[in-house]
């Protein structure tokens, strides 16, 4: 590559950062998941730190309604309703963000071996895809979480592992448009190795929807770990978590409702962000509009 590609390739890609950041900020959808998200992320990490024990019980304050003294209220066992909400944000949102991990971690390396050596290659993990994607992700997430055992752990494994051949099929996919690029055909035609041009070429050009993917993926994850939770295979009691808590607070829904209204809400208005997010991600990144 010459001398003045590289210095074109230099001053282009922060061009492209900077139309991608400054459509996004012009997006006020994405602003506002963005911002849900962060509001969501800091108080789940920051939050604990301040809140009193979620786990202490007072048997002398069972199922208070919403107060100064306890502002989101009390549960069956008088445990803070606040507090528990700050350390249940934080098993579903590292249940969510760890899951997508473990699904991306898995899924591009074998969708990019699928997209670029095709043959029998392609045909087998392709096929195994499949057979996966037919069974239902939140009913796959449940089987193999209920196989390996409940725990928040094996619940983001379960997920994960679940979530992994949409990663697959969507590098696959978009791996088989990149190598069919002039700048992949150089890079073939001069010998580079199959693992360089992999890595230095086709990843960063399949990046940005797989990030986006990601992304919305996080919210699937948040609503399977609470489904999972809620079912018993998720976090264990006596620690928090959003799932959890709305199942316990199936049983008071006459005599203490706000149990149930303080984690639903959560989960639906993290669950709302990372979609928002993603939708704005997704419109930023677009090459066609670069």
């Amino acid at each position: 590559m010459s001398a003045t590609a590289i210095v074109a390739d230099d001053f282009t890609l922060p061009r492209k950062r900077s139309r991608a950041l400054a459509k996004f900020l012009k997006n006020k959808s994405a602003v506002l998941g963005a911002a849900i998200v962060l509001f969501f992320v800091l108080a789940a990490i920051i939050g604990p730190h301040l809140a009193p024990d979620p786990i202490k019980p007072s048997f002398t304050s069972i199922r208070n309604a919403p107060s100064a003294v306890s502002w989101f209220g009390t549960d069956e066992l008088g445990r803070d309703m606040f507090s528990r909400m700050l350390w249940g944000g934080r098993a579903s949102i590292m249940a969510g963000v760890v899951s997508v991990f473990i699904a991306i971690a898995l899924g591009v390396p074998f969708g990019m071996i699928a997209g670029y050596f095709g043959g029998w290659i392609d045909a087998a993990i392709s096929r195994a895809t499949d057979a996966m994607l037919a069974i239902p992700f939140l009913i796959f997430a449940i089987a193999l979480a209920a196989f390996l055992g409940p725990s928040l752990t094996n619940a983001m494994i379960a997920i994960g592992f679940s979530a992994m051949p949409i990663f697959i099929r969507l590098t696959r996919g978009q791996v088989l448009s990149v190598k069919q690029e002039d700048y992949v055909e150089g890079a073939r035609a001069i010998g580079l190795p199959d693992f360089w041009i992999l890595v230095r070429y086709i990843f960063p050009n399949v990046l940005p929807p797989i990030l986006v993917q990601g992304t919305l993926t996080i919210a699937m994850a948040i609503i399977a770990e609470a489904s999972l939770s809620f079912l018993g295979l998720g976090q264990q009691p006596p620690m928090p978590s959003w799932g959890s808590m709305l199942n316990t607070a199936k049983n008071f829904m006459d005599q203490a409702p706000w149990m149930s209204v303080f984690p639903g809400a959560a989960i639906f208005l993290i669950v709302l962000g990372f979609n928002l997010l993603g939708d704005g991600l997704r419109d930023a990144l677009d090459p066609r509009e670069q």
